[in-house]
């Protein structure tokens, strides 16, 4: 009976003892934790640059085989104007009188 209790009691110090390494432990528990939440971040990130780069890539084509999206292109973001186009430039009103 002696044996029995000696031997549940160190099956019990020992359970302890390894609970307290897995839940207090720098390779522990809040280790895991924290690596996982790691993980899914920067799956998250990794997904945001894998749509920018199929965005792109689709951008990149339609700039190889089409001359319409460079003219937009080249349009929207330099200015640029057509041989056969007006450009019209409406500035706002000021509140301020011009000066005779």
């Amino acid at each position: 009976m002696i044996v029995v209790r000696w031997i549940l009691s160190a099956l019990a110090i020992l359970g302890l003892w390894m609970q307290a390494s897995l839940w207090l432990s720098d390779g522990g528990y809040r280790k895991t934790r924290e690596l996982r939440q790691a993980v899914s971040l920067q799956r998250q990130q990794n997904q945001t640059l894998k749509d920018r780069n199929v965005a792109l890539e689709a951008e990149v084509l339609n700039l190889k085989n089409g001359r319409a999206a460079a003219e937009e292109r080249a349009r929207t973001d330099l200015g640029l104007i057509g041989r056969t186009e007006t450009f019209y430039q409406v500035v706002p009103a000021t509140d301020t009188p011009i000066a005779e």
